[in-house]
């Protein structure tokens, strides 16, 4: 957007008052006339008793009205010289008019004197002069207002033609979709800011500026995919190792990161890869196989040039006992060599019974890790059905040109139970997520201080706090939002939440029940429509890092780097606690909340390594490098 700065160019008169010439940068106050100059001529009684039509010609400028935009604006400044110097300076003055008196009768002398055609060509000249003063005052005009006052002029006017009684908070009531930003793939923050101030969402430039950065993301300018198949790529041999079947375990997102690991780790064995299995067992027990949740063609078909994939085992090895195997977490590239490779070539069909963080994030070759972003990036294709329901509640939540935020709010029955987070529960709630921690056997930690782990970010962010959080970053109460999560725990936990932002939406409140009918008992299938919608979200803010967060925002980062807030739970809560308290005023609280995240937001900086593989940052939510590099800049 362009930016306007206070430009105060000044040059001196010739009595050495500075006097500011109007700028095109200057962004105070439009207003079309400044405050009446008024000659305070006390002290010149005495001085002008003898001198009456000396004193007539000085009151015409008794009050002049400045006029901000206009060349004519200097004027104005010759009654406040004079009334700078006092009255024992009004001899200079008198003398000053006297000749001003007699240059105007020598004038008139030399036009009467003048014959028809010399007056026809000084009226030539007279007109001529007219003109480039209209022209001048034409041109400063447009500078000093520049084409946002004409632009706020009219947004001024159409709020006025709206009823009193109507506000903006009463016509997000009335219609969810009127007020438009005309937001798209493309457009300038420019074009969206004037199209803010025309439909009257915004009323100032400070409001304006404020809105338009919500949206806007980090410079990526320097970035770019690099995970194509080199030139000289070899191609794949027919002979194969043996088969490799897997079961991948988790959520939907945990199976993805581990269906993309499997097809890195046949790579490295040369191994032939059988469509997988997906777990059943889990949370939700969706029964989807992977031809109900992926496009399995386009899987194949993808990643031809890299590995060998088949829909199931050839009849030639259906009746062998496939070999169970459970791979090491976090494990390199020479284990899978050294270690498993002699067990496949042996079976010849190996089962790995798990698929989650089964390959290091970091120190992997780069051929590898350019192959598992194929896998994850272009293979890993939704179902049709998936894919188009979830671009039509894309196109819903855009009607009118809106830019929606995409909320991943991770305040879910599971979640706090797996946590052991119950702030702001009942003590009941806190009972019964509890006795649920204890009915999961696979989950280890059982007694867990939640109030500790909270100020140490280690627990979901509750409605009411992802609420503050987002006010404090300047998002409006007419922000429209899509909540990628479950039902929210706690009676009435959601109430801060939607009372400060009506406009919240998810696909059940988006759809009508015939066109959830095919997904209903299909909670993969459901989470791989809200991955849609979050993907192509303007803003994904995410209040837990699990998972999904780390997927989609992986995949925002290759596809150049969308915003995404990464909220800084750790410090953001104590702040929240502050304000509680009474300790800080909002007006801090907003401007602490905004220079905490300013730097996280999205923008590209390479993944975080740490001594131990479970400290280190998601190779899949953040793919840099790897599978992003950076560019020689211009």
């Amino acid at each position: 957007m362009a930016s306007f700065s206070d430009s105060n160019h000044h040059h001196n008169t010739s009595d050495g008052v500075a006097q500011r010439v109007n700028s095109p940068r200057f962004s105070g106050p439009m207003t079309r006339r400044a405050h009446s100059f008024k000659r305070n001529n006390n002290n010149n009684n005495g001085n002008n008793s003898g001198n009456s039509s000396n004193s007539n010609s000085l009151s015409t400028h008794n009050e002049v009205e400045l006029q901000i935009n206009s060349p004519r604006s200097e004027e104005g400044l010759e009654p406040v010289l004079e009334r700078k110097h006092g009255g024992h300076h009004h001899h200079h003055v008198t003398q000053r008019v006297h000749v001003k008196s007699l240059l105007k009768k020598r004038i008139e002398s030399i036009v009467v004197d003048l014959g028809s055609r010399e007056k026809k060509k000084l009226g030539h000249w007279m007109f001529l002069v007219f003109c480039g003063v209209c022209l001048f005052m034409g041109v400063l005009k447009i500078c000093a207002t520049g084409w946002l006052g004409s632009a706020l002029d009219k947004a001024q006017f159409n709020n006025q033609e709206l009823p009193d009684s109507i506000g903006i908070s009463s016509l997000n009531l009335m219609d969810q979709n009127s007020l438009p930003y005309a937001y798209k793939d493309g457009a300038g923050d420019v074009e969206r800011t004037l199209k803010m101030v025309e439909t009257g969402v915004v009323g100032s430039h400070t409001t304006m500026t404020e809105e338009s950065d919500i949206w806007s993301k980090s410079n990526s300018d320097n970035f770019t995919q690099c995970i194509d198949l080199p030139r000289n790529h070899k191609k794949l041999e027919a002979k194969t190792n043996g088969y490799i079947l897997l079961n991948a375990n988790g959520g939907l997102n945990q199976m993805r990161f581990g269906i993309c690991d499997m097809v890195a780790v046949a790579k490295i064995m040369k191994a032939t890869f059988v469509l997988p299995s997906l777990d059943h067992t889990s949370y939700w027990a969706d029964a989807s196989g992977f031809k109900d949740l992926f496009d399995w063609k386009h899987f194949i078909n993808t990643l031809k040039d890299d590995i060998h994939i088949v829909e199931k085992l050839p009849p030639a090895y259906a009746g062998i006992e496939p070999f169970s195997k459970t791979p090491i977490s976090w494990s390199k590239v020479t284990y899978y060599k050294t270690e498993v490779l002699p067990l496949l070539n042996y079976h010849k069909v190996m089962y790995f019974t798990h698929t989650d963080s089964r390959l290091a994030n970091n120190g992997i070759p780069n051929y590898i890790q350019k192959l598992r972003c194929r896998a994850n990036y272009r293979a890993l294709k939704y179902s049709a059905p998936i894919e188009e329901f979830g671009n039509t509640l894309v196109s819903r939540m855009q009607q009118n040109g809106n830019p929606y935020l995409a909320l991943h709010l991770r305040y879910e029955k599971d979640m706090l139970a797996f946590t052991g987070c119950s702030h702001n529960l009942t003590a009941e709630e806190d009972e019964e997520l509890r006795q649920m921690r204890y009915e999961v056997g696979h989950w280890k930690e059982k007694e867990i201080n939640g109030t500790e782990r909270r100020l140490l970010g280690g627990c979901p962010l509750t409605p009411r706090e992802t609420s503050l959080l987002l006010r404090a970053l300047g998002f409006p109460s007419h922000t429209r939002i899509y909540l990628v999560a479950g039902e929210a725990y706690g009676r009435g936990s959601m109430k801060y939440l939607e009372d400060d932002f009506p406009n919240i939406f998810s696909h059940s409140s988006l759809s009508s029940e015939e066109e959830l009918i095919p997904f209903k008992s299909h909670q993969n299938m459901l989470a791989g429509i809200d991955y849609v919608v979050a993907l192509k979200s303007d803003v994904f803010l995410y209040t837990y890092d699990g998972n999904m967060a780390k997927a989609v925002q992986g995949h925002r980062r290759f596809e150049n780097f969308k915003k995404t807030i990464n909220p800084d739970k750790m410090n953001f809560v104590k702040l929240v606690d502050h304000l509680d308290e009474g300790k800080i005023s909002w007006k801090k609280f907003s401007s602490k909340v905004k220079k905490l995240h300013q730097d996280r937001i999205g923008a590209p900086y390479p993944r975080e390594v740490g001594e131990f593989p479970k400290l280190e940052e998601s190779f899949y939510a953040n793919p840099l490098p790897g599978c992003i590099c950076e560019t020689r800049k211009k």
